[in-house]
């Protein structure tokens, strides 16, 4: 997400932090650049008029001018004024109340609603430890109720069974029922989706409102539509009370228009960002963070944050423990690191939240590729436990063995083995309790990541 608007963005903020004084002219140079990249970016033309004009009364006022590196003073200048915007700060739900505490989905036909209903229950069962119910109004298409059958029980929710043709009005009070007589604290409640906004579409939804009383009414918009997402979301918060916006497809909008416009058009917080298809891949959405993001600096707090919640404490203590130790680093702890980092969303993943990699070249960071990842770990699946404990055992004969198994070539094998010895080398140093060159032992064992070969292009540590 973002990935040119951060990149020209990036491109204009670092011309500036080198600056040991601006002048109006160059700040209205800058500011015309930062304009013409967030129209590129697909942001409402009232949204990049009213920042720009933010941007620049505070530039040439006392924050910046007078300020003693003016060029770092105008870089927080354009992150606080990105995180006004999108809205400041990140809004929870609301759910302190009696339960069930009821939360209406609607969005047009398309948009991921369905799958968004079974990310945010697993959200709000495992981070929030609350008992969640979900039911399916959608009674015009019969898949839709399936879908929300079978991804409740993915999900481990409890599902409040509707059919095609049952009245919606009836099928969400029988589900607040229900959920009341289970003390389910929070229902969250599927609605029908339209190709475009329709006179029918709203009658019904409203009425729907007016029966179970929501606490949350929440919006779910693709933010790949880009200003259309706004002006939707803009139709949908003038008919229906809305409390929230879910922006879903994130992962496959480049440009983030949605992201910057959605809150100013609507008056609406966004509270959620889905990305992927996988029903963990739903985070709150954190203005402040996406600003850093946005302008090449990372989002560390969400990484740390990350880490915390997918990285098996466990299995890392005992890694920690056993190197300490001086015990070898084999290929089962190999494969390990390679799974919990696709936990994580891969590199591609990791990449996105650490600073300064919007300024690397897009030739480095297309070979970050996450599916040779897998195809390590199948490299690895392919060998004996004994092969994987003692690799000095991998002869030639056996690592074509372990190739055909794979179906790999031998020279992937090899591939996999040089990359295993150089993190066996940085592990054996972190034993010793030497710190000297451990970062260029690291970059040698990402070296040929994207094949594996694009962290390989990493400047080296300063």
């Amino acid at each position: 997400m973002f990935e040119s608007l951060s990149q020209r963005l990036s491109t204009t903020v670092n011309r500036l932090r080198g600056r040991g004084r601006l002048t109006e002219e160059n700040i209205r140079e800058s500011l015309r650049e930062v304009r013409i990249a967030l129209l590129e970016a697909d942001v409402a033309l009232p949204v990049v008029q009213a920042l720009i004009q933010r941007i620049k009364v505070r530039a040439v006022g006392q924050d910046v001018m007078k300020s003693l590196s003016p060029g770092q003073a105008l870089v927080k200048v354009v992150s606080d004024e990105l995180t006004v915007v999108m809205g400041t700060a990140n809004t929870e739900l609301n759910l302190a109340q009696t339960p069930p505490a009821v939360v209406l989905m609607a969005g047009l036909q398309g948009a991921g609603k369905t799958t968004t209903v079974a990310k945010l229950a697993r959200l709000l069962t495992e981070r929030k430890k609350k008992k969640v119910m979900v039911v399916s109004c959608d009674v015009y298409r019969p898949a839709a109720i399936e879908q929300l059958r079978t991804l409740a029980e993915q999900v481990g929710v409890k599902f409040f069974p509707s059919e095609a043709g049952q009245d919606p009005v009836a099928i969400a009070k029988a589900a607040v029922a229900a959920a009341r007589r289970e003390v389910v604290d929070v229902l969250i409640v599927d609605t029908a989706g339209r190709l475009h906004v329709d006179e029918a579409m709203m009658a019904e939804i409203k009425a729907l409102h007016v029966a179970i009383t929501p606490v949350e009414t929440l919006f779910v918009v693709d933010s790949m539509t880009g200003q259309d997402a706004a002006n939707t979301a803009k139709a949908f918060s003038e008919a229906l009370p809305l409390t929230g916006v879910i922006l879903t497809k994130t992962d496959g909008d480049a440009r983030g228009g949605a992201a910057l416009s959605v809150r100013y058009v609507t008056g609406k917080p966004i509270k959620f960002l889905g990305a992927g298809e996988k029903t963990d891949a739903l985070e709150p959405f954190h203005p402040d963070r996406l600003a850093q993001r946005i302008l090449g600096m990372g989002d560390v707090l969400s990484l740390v944050e990350e880490v915390e919640r997918k990285v098996d404490q466990e299995k890392a203590q005992k890694l920690a423990q056993k190197v300490m130790k001086g015990k070898r680093f084999d290929l089962n702890d190999m494969k390990d690191q390679l799974e919990q980092m696709s936990n994580m969303g891969g590199l591609a993943g990791l990449m996105d939240k650490l600073p300064g990699v919007g300024n690397l070249p897009d030739s480095v960071k297309s070979k970050v590729n996450d599916g040779e990842m897998s195809r390590m770990v199948a490299i690895i699946n392919s060998m004996t436990k004994k092969e994987r404990r003692h690799p000095d055992l991998l002869n030639g004969s056996r690592r074509a063995r372990v190739a055909r198994g794979s179906g790999t070539q031998p020279a992937d094998v090899n591939r996999l083995l040089k990359q295993y010895m150089q993190m066996e080398k940085m592990m054996s140093k972190l034993s010793k309790g030497g710190s000297k060159g451990l970062m260029r032992q690291m970059r040698g064992a990402m070296k040929g990541m994207g094949g594996m070969g694009g962290m390989g292009g990493l400047p080296p540590p300063r």
